[in-house]
């Protein structure tokens, strides 16, 4: 593996964003962070105001590697379009773009086996188009790495625990993916610093499962009772193949769903100072 890039770009700078900046700045990188609001960021990460829906004002600094993490806008062509004001933009392209997209690519698919990174999504939703055309954009403009990760939760990510403790009704033959927040930046680490990195790689833990199975073990946790079934009447949703992903990250430190919520649950049980 080659060392940390010596200035990385990241466009976009939520959860993901700050927990990878603390990591390359860790390592004595230098980290830019474009974003459209103009708060305040942590030390050593130097802000960057502009919105990449529109073209830029001003050029953006040279740097050997890019981290996108926008969100879908809700237009159809909005990642093409921010992807080329970006283009725009920067004086000379990045060795190296990792375009943040999603699993949700393949919303609406029905398939028999566990999908990988070989098969071809059929985006049928408004966002899963808006996503599918992001990658191809990002690939056709920057030779971008593509991750797609599932269901990423982790502290101060706690929608289905919140669900949970309501006893709201979810559907329990729904199959689910996830991937804990903490592994997944380490991917996204990991895929800017590799000499070889694979063009495509689903971010997912080791153990899909139906949600009846993630909604049982979390209200045992809380001692709680079990959300009800909306009674959806068959099993939905797909199961992601993450042989791929481990072979290049090795081991996760949240592998499974039990890990990862067990943890959020005791954590959040401790007392506040």
């Amino acid at each position: 593996m080659t060392p940390v890039p010596r200035r990385t770009l990241l466009v976009g700078y939520g959860k993901l964003g700050a927990r990878l900046a603390a990591r390359l700045l860790a390592d004595d990188g230098e980290v830019f962070a474009l974003r459209r609001s103009t708060g305040s960021l942590p030390a050593g990460v130097i802000g960057l105001s502009a919105d990449p829906s529109h073209p830029l004002d001003s050029p953006l600094p040279v740097v050997d590697a890019m981290v996108i993490t926008l969100p879908p806008s809700g237009v159809s062509s909005g990642y093409r379009t921010a992807l080329t004001n970006l283009r725009a933009a920067l004086p000379v392209l990045p060795a190296r773009t990792v375009f943040v997209s999603s699993t949700g690519v393949f919303e609406g698919a029905a398939a028999d086996h566990p999908l990988t990174e070989q098969d071809v999504p059929a985006p049928t939703s408004a966002r899963s188009q808006e996503l599918y055309d992001g990658e191809q954009a990002a690939v056709a403009l920057f030779s971008a790495v593509i991750v797609r990760p599932a269901g990423i939760y982790g502290p101060g990510r706690e929608f289905l625990l919140r669900k949970v403790r309501e006893g709201a009704a979810v559907d329990h033959a729904r199959r689910t993916n996830r991937i804990h927040e903490v592994d997944l930046v380490r991917t996204l680490e990991l895929l800017v610093r590799m000499e070889d990195p694979p063009p495509l790689l689903h971010a997912v833990d080791e153990r899909p499962a139906p949600l009846a199975e993630v909604v049982a073990f979390i209200a045992g946790k809380l001692g709680v009772d079990v959300p009800p079934d909306v009674a959806s009447g068959g099993p939905s949703g797909v199961v992601y193949d993450g042989t791929l992903l481990r072979s290049v990250l090795g081991h996760l430190e949240y592998p499974t769903f039990e890990a990862g919520y067990a943890e959020m649950i005791a954590e959040d049980a401790m007392p506040r100072p």
